[in-house]
């Protein structure tokens, strides 16, 4: 049984696209992490790089994976519009 920190929604945590991972603020000065492909497999762990913290991401899987699917299609449609120009 893991000791959370705290529990956090997914929506307070900042989205970096590049990396494709989500960050919160540690205590410790750092930042915990989880990557969007964690969240796709159903984990909800989000670890500090530089502590033994840890915070239990609260998120609901189905629309999560919803939103991503979305998101991508928005993408797809952006770059098909793009190279049509």
């Amino acid at each position: 049984m893991s000791v959370f920190h705290d529990e956090i929604e997914i929506e307070d945590f900042e989205y970096d696209e590049e990396e494709e991972m989500y960050y919160y603020p540690c205590p410790c000065g750092d930042r915990f992490c989880i990557s969007k492909e964690e969240l796709l497999a159903g984990e909800e762990i989000a670890t500090c790089p530089s502590c033994s913290l840890i915070v239990k991401v609260i998120y609901d899987l189905e629309t999560f994976t919803q939103e991503v699917s979305e998101v991508s299609k928005l993408g797809d449609n952006l770059n098909k519009l793009q190279i049509t120009n």
